[in-house]
């Protein structure tokens, strides 16, 4: 008989819709996050050129000038 003392008529402790409210949440937002990004409900997959990255990197000063000219060869 302890069995329903714990867990009750309602779930754990009586909290069995906290739960259920809880994988709910976690579902909807695991679909909603596989959507996102693919591209649905009108999210824009943003797909950076690699000359954009090299010089957003320059501008940034993770690289030289130097080495913007060796990779932009590499690159092209």
């Amino acid at each position: 008989m302890m069995h329903d003392q714990v867990w009750g008529p309602h779930g754990l402790f009586g909290f069995g819709w906290i739960f259920q409210i809880l994988i709910l949440v976690a579902f909807l937002a695991i679909v909603w996050w596989i959507l996102k990004s693919q591209g649905c409900f009108g999210f824009k997959v943003r797909k950076e050129a690699p000359m954009d990255i090299l010089k957003m990197r320059l501008a940034k000063g993770e690289i030289t000038q130097k080495d913007f000219e060796k990779l932009k060869k590499e690159i092209a």
